[in-house]
């Protein structure tokens, strides 16, 4: 019995969902556990003058998307949101991002270095010298003795 219950875990939800019913505590506010008694979801004055209350569209159009009432607009107007939302963007958006500048001149810096290392070597300097700047260039203050 318990292996026929487990299979409707994932249908339970939506059946609940779909009844038209809610659960509401009959117990008062200050009790720590109350019992439940079934509802009706819409109050008796919801509904309008000429008796209806609201719409399920699921009714008219089991594949409801949310875009339209009418089934052969919803359908066309979802089939474009994902067009336009999902391919158009990956493709745009890739695109764009694999066209943006380099960020932070990485690629620059690297054509640079190399630049300057093929200068060096052609030139039979070494690559790295001991000194970041030139000795001669550096102006140092007079030694002040006190």
């Amino acid at each position: 019995m318990l292996s026929r219950l487990t299979r409707l875990g994932p249908t339970l939800p939506r059946i609940l969902a779909n009844s038209g019913l809610r659960f509401v505590s009959q117990s008062p506010p200050s009790a720590s556990a109350g019992s439940a008694t079934l509802s009706e979801l819409q109050p008796p004055h919801a509904k309008d003058s000429d008796g209806h209350g609201e719409v399920n569209h699921y009714l008219k159009n089991p594949d409801y998307h949310g875009f339209s009432a009418d089934p052969e607009v919803d359908q066309w107007n979802m089939r474009l949101a994902f067009f336009f939302g999902i391919s158009m963007t990956l493709v745009v958006g890739g695109t764009f991002v694999n066209y943006l500048p380099d960020h932070g001149m990485r690629e620059w810096a690297r054509r640079e270095a190399e630049r300057l290392i093929k200068l060096r070597e052609a030139k039979g300097l070494t690559l790295i010298e001991e000194d970041y700047y030139d000795p001669s260039k550096i102006v140092l203050p007079a030694a002040v003795e006190e």
